[in-house]
């Protein structure tokens, strides 16, 4: 069979190189690329390769596109050509075809001046650069000499002498220039100083200068290969460029509209530093914009303070567009006014919005959203929002069924641009802090075994301390869960089996205190070679109250509020992901997860909603979802039936490792190999699972897989396959084994 292939591959491959060739005009040839050849011995080989790679990338017009080594877009223009502006073939030819790239379209001349230029740019002040063309049958690829010379580096860097507070300015920025002696020279390296220079400037008062109101000059006549910089002010910079200029005043138009075209500064309304002037009706109340006016009458203006103002009057909520303007005050005037002017969104809003999901319990499915949105509720900027919701989930590729999932239910939000606090918290950066408060009710159903009643509310702050780090601090989390319904099938199955995993996720619920949840990521900023991502997060339920009336379960004094017993716990939670590109398009990725829950007094377990679980396909992927441990326990062996549920598989310790490389095969896709390991056990042992409990045998516990996989990656959507195969199961001596092979379908990467 793999032989077959293999000559249909190459028949193939064949196929498609006379296929692309034979149809083009007489007497020309298919371009298939450029190539870039250093001669010079002098330049070091990885640096040469290097500059030999950038120095492609420059080289016009690209080749006819390739999909694993074929030319298809070619092929199918040529074979959809037609006169015809209307149809099935010209459609093709039209959205997928790619007419052929000749060799005679290529400009030798040009691309040669045109990488002399870069080498110039970079250095090579003696560049030259040649190019010919290498024809073969029907094809022809064009080939450039490049004789590099001597790269220049600078020896000296001077900044301005002058006294003006301009020349002042500017070589009071020269710690931290980017031009270094011994460096070699770089034009794009200077554009980046001048635009440093300016950014320095700008938080200095200098409103109007500008990077091109720099120069510098090179003299390139120094011996030894070396130039010296002179970086300057332009002569001919204008006088405002140079002046320092102060806030003089602020105003604020909340309901501006592009009708609107006269200022009527009478009619400002004074609040605390700056004035609102709102030119139909109190749409908004003026203590609103305390938090995002940054800058204040009489500072000198500076760009941070600016630009997180923009931010800040975006990120409030009600306003659509945000426009701002600064006009000097007299002609000679070091002063400007302000003005903001903000276009407010419809304060009233109905969404529908239809979702494709997948979700950590290896279930897929689909839910509706229907929203109501008021983005201005009480005048104070304040985002309302109520949504009902329904979905339905099912689990694929899982080799024990499972029974499906849905959920309806209501959610409301109210959420305010501030902190709702008696104590007076101040942020200047660029994120406007929230307080939240959310209410929340569900009907959950299990197919065929349970429904369950979830009330949920909370009340605390979420705010980003920088682009990097984000807070939340829930003051009260309450959690409230019983079942509605329990149907036979699911009630003979505890009785039968004795399951207490069974049982316990129809246990009652309820849970409240407070959390505090902490996240560190740079992995926005692609850049970078190394980026990591770090979640941790503390919660809290019934710990003062349940002191203070000594709850002790343990001892038979369990106690209650409002007739239900309540949860008592402490829970923490760490997630670490470290990713590290190879190359220009693949990756190694690797988690961390250590999670403990501590229940005591009140409780001898977490409740069901608050516990760890492992397996599926965004954990081990090699297992079913939550069908791992507790510790060394065998979730078959309780339920031997081949045709009959496996219950989910809960503890209060998580401890869970993966690895994953990701190459770019081509286009979209994406490859993968992984390596699962990790386990989840209880904090106390319980009836029937003696051997859950975690101890010092926990790494002989560990289930591991490995396995392989493809990711679709199209930006707005990823879509992931993944082939796992367990290699390590924590059970022993077990008499029903795991699956061979576990296949998973998910979107979105597993982390």
């Amino acid at each position: 069979m793999i032989k077959h292939l293999t000559y249909l591959l190459l028949i193939s491959l064949l196929f498609s190189a006379c296929s692309t060739t034979k149809d083009l005009p007489a007497g020309q040839k298919l371009y298939t690329g450029g190539e870039v050849k250093i001669a010079d011995k002098d330049i070091k080989k990885n640096d040469a390769k290097a500059l030999s790679s950038e120095l492609q990338g420059l080289l016009r017009p690209a080749p006819n596109g390739k999909i694993l080594g074929l030319r298809i877009k070619l092929y199918i223009y040529q074979k959809t050509r037609t006169t015809k502006t209307k149809g099935l073939k010209h459609w093709l030819n039209t959205k997928f075809g790619e007419p052929p790239i000749l060799a005679s379209s290529v400009d030798l001349q040009k691309n040669s001046q045109i990488l002399q230029n870069r080498l110039q740019n970079e250095s090579y002040f003696q560049a030259q650069v040649s190019g010919d063309t290498v024809a073969k049958a029907k094809v022809a690829k064009a080939v450039y000499i490049v004789q590099a010379g001597p790269a220049y580096k600078y020896r000296n860097i001077t900044f301005p002498t002058g006294k003006g507070s301009l020349d002042t300015a500017v070589t009071g920025t020269s710690a931290k220039t980017f031009l270094k002696p011994g460096n070699k020279y770089n034009l794009d390296i200077i554009k980046n100083e001048r635009l440093r220079i300016d950014a320095r400037l700008k938080e200095e008062g200098f409103y109007y200068f500008a990077p091109e109101d720099l120069i510098v000059q090179i003299d390139s006549t120094i011996a030894g290969h070396q130039v010296d910089a002179f970086l300057k002010v332009k002569d001919n910079t204008p006088n405002k460029a140079r002046r320092i200029y102060t806030i003089n005043n602020i105003y604020v138009y909340p309901a501006y509209t592009l009708r609107d075209t006269a200022l009527k500064l009478d009619s400002a309304v004074k609040y605390r530093w700056y004035n609102v002037i709102d030119r139909r009706r109190r749409t908004v109340k003026p203590f609103v914009f305390k938090n995002t006016v940054l800058l204040h009458p009489g500072e000198v203006y500076n760009r941070t303070d600016h630009t997180n103002s923009l931010s800040r009057f975006v990120e409030l909520g009600p306003f659509k567009f945000v426009r701002n303007r600064f006009q000097e005050v007299g002609q000679d005037s070091s002063k400007m006014d302000a003005f903001y002017f903000l276009t407010q969104y419809p304060k009233k809003s109905l969404s529908f919005d239809a979702l494709f999901r997948s979700t950590s319990a290896n279930y897929n499915g689909t839910q509706l959203n229907l929203n109501w949105r008021n983005r201005n509720a009480f005048k104070g900027a304040e985002n309302l929002t109520v949504t009902l919701f329904g979905s339905t989930d099912g689990q694929i590729a899982s080799s024990y069924g499972g029974h499906a999932l849905s959920q309806v239910g209501i959610q409301t939000t109210l959420s305010w641009p501030r902190f709702i606090s008696p104590f007076n918290f101040k942020a200047d950066n660029a994120y406007i802090p929230r307080t939240n408060f959310s209410l929340g009710y569900s009907v959950v159903n299990r197919s065929g075994l349970y429904n369950l009643n979830s009330f949920n509310g909370s009340f605390g702050y979420q705010w980003k301390q920088s682009n990097h780090k984000t807070h939340e601090l829930n003051l009260l989390n309450v959690t409230y869960v019983n079942p509605l319904k329990v149907d036979s099938v699911y009630t003979d199955s505890i009785r039968k089996t004795r399951n207490p995993s069974l049982k316990h996720v129809i246990d009652p619920q309820f849970t409240f205190g407070p959390s505090y949840s902490y996240t560190y990521t740079n992995t926005t900023e692609t850049y970078r070679t190394n980026t990591i991502y770090y979640n941790g997060r503390i919660s809290l339920s019934g710990n003062i109250l349940g002191l203070v009336m000594g709850a002790d379960t343990l001892n038979g004094k369990p106690k209650t509020l409002f007739g239900t017993n309540f949860n008592q716990y402490v829970k923490l939670e760490n997630e670490i992901r470290y990713f590290h590109k190879v190359g220009l398009s693949s990756q190694i990725a690797t988690r961390l997860i250590v999670g403990l829950g501590i229940p005591y007094g009140n409780s001898t377990i977490l409740p069901y909603s608050q516990q760890f679980f492992i397996g599926g396909a965004n954990s081990l992927r090699g297992f079913r979802a939550r069908s791992i441990g507790p510790g060394a326990v065998d979730p078959t062996s309780v339920n031997p039936s081949s045709n009959a549920f496996l219950a989910d598989q809960s503890g209060d310790i998580k401890i869970e490792g993966n690895i994953e490389f990701r190459p770019k095969l081509f286009s979209i896709v994406y490859g993968a190999l992984f390596v699962d390991a990790g386990n989840i056990w209880n904090y106390r042992s319980h009836p029937g699972q003696e051997n859950g409990v975690f101890s010092s045998k926990f790494l002989s516990q560990m289930a591991a897989d490995a396995g392989f996989g493809l990711r679709f990656d199209a930006s707005v959507i990823v879509l992931r396959t993944d082939f796992g195969f367990p290699i390590l199961k924590p059970w022993s001596n077990s008499s029903t084994s795991t699956p061979g092979m576990v296949f998973n379908l998910a979107i979105g990467y597993p982390f």
